[in-house]
């Protein structure tokens, strides 16, 4: 175990002096079960992983601070593919509390409850595999409340994005004077940050970044940020794994490469259950996040293709409010 450089990269993250021991105690446990196994922690592959979150989940040892400690780790270690997975499983437990929370907020609490009532939710740490059944589901009974008002629910900040995130955009936006150059300097500056986790060879959210994938972006404005046509912005997710899809050519794992959802991605390769497009509705309200915020006012979000629906992308239409020029 990298002990001493760990230490020093949880206090620069501003962890305290106990949750910095009880990281490393998490770490070293970890570091011991491998030993028995015969592998080293830097050498560890990804069903080496699975199977000690199994054992954690069955002792009931499977704590959000266990697991994000060995996240951090494999973060600090360079372990990209352990951390890409640790995301994947993850990176998507707030989110159905959030879908609850804003069924309230909407159609008011009797209902939230007769929506979530017998949903229950894999244990932390479970496999990605484990939450369609779930996400399904919640779908069948979101879609009786009508397409307009599931859409409402689901196209929502629902992975709790910090608004202040986007303070640097706003003053963008006030800087460039007009919307279509707003969305050029967008564009660079997300190049340019790809750039940078590109030379430092640092993981971007779940992204390994390679030139491919840089170009890739470079090649298309409507990946993170977008393009105008009239009243509307037209944007397209970058790939989950864009490594992976850029030197895939089966068109089935280049569908399952690029979905970004947790809870459904696995059904691409699996088949079942069925998960209507309309659940992606959840992405758009992550895709139009960054214009709700610039243009101080919600915006209306249509998906336009889906992965998860066959299509080879998924696309989102963003409607400009009115007023805005």
């Amino acid at each position: 175990m990298k002990e001493k450089e760990y230490r020093e990269f949880l206090h620069e993250r501003k962890q305290s002096d106990e949750q910095v021991e009880a990281a490393v105690g998490y770490v070293k446990e970890f570091e011991a079960y491998l030993a028995e196994t015969g592998v080293g922690l830097e050498s560890l592959t990804l069903p080496d992983l699975k199977n000690y979150i199994a054992r954690l989940i069955d002792a009931r040892k499977n704590s959000m601070d266990r697991l994000l400690a060995l996240a951090r780790y494999a973060y600090m270690a360079g372990l990209n593919e352990v951390f890409i997975y640790f995301t994947a499983i993850l990176g998507g437990r707030e989110i159905l509390p959030s879908i609850a929370e804003r069924v309230a907020t909407l159609a008011g609490d009797m209902t939230r409850d007769q929506i979530f009532k017998d949903i229950e939710v894999p244990p932390l740490g479970s496999p990605p595999e484990e939450f369609p059944p779930v996400t399904a589901r919640l779908m069948d009974r979101l879609l009786e409340l009508g397409p307009e008002t599931c859409h409402a629910v689901l196209a929502h900040n629902h992975h709790g994005v910090p608004v202040e995130h986007f303070g640097k955009h706003k003053e963008w936006l006030r800087e460039a004077g007009d919307l279509d150059s707003f969305l050029k300097k967008v564009h660079r500056e997300a190049i340019a940050e790809l750039e940078r986790y590109m030379k430092e060879g640092k993981i971007w959210y779940e992204q390994e970044i390679t030139p491919e994938v840089v170009e890739l972006v470079r090649g298309n404005q409507e990946m993170l940020s977008a393009v105008r046509d009239g009243d509307y912005l037209y944007t397209t997710k970058i790939p989950y794994s864009p490594k992976d899809w850029l030197g895939e050519s089966e068109p089935l794992m280049k569908r399952y490469y690029a979905c970004h959802c947790p809870l459904a991605r696995a059904v691409i390769i699996g088949g079942k259950p069925d998960i209507p497009l309309d659940w992606c509705y959840c992405s758009g309200g992550f895709e139009k996040l960054l214009f709700d915020v610039v243009f101080d006012q919600p915006t209306q979000v249509e998906v336009l293709e889906s992965v998860l629906a066959g299509d080879p992308r998924c696309r989102f239409r963003v409607k400009i409010p009115e007023g805005i020029t």
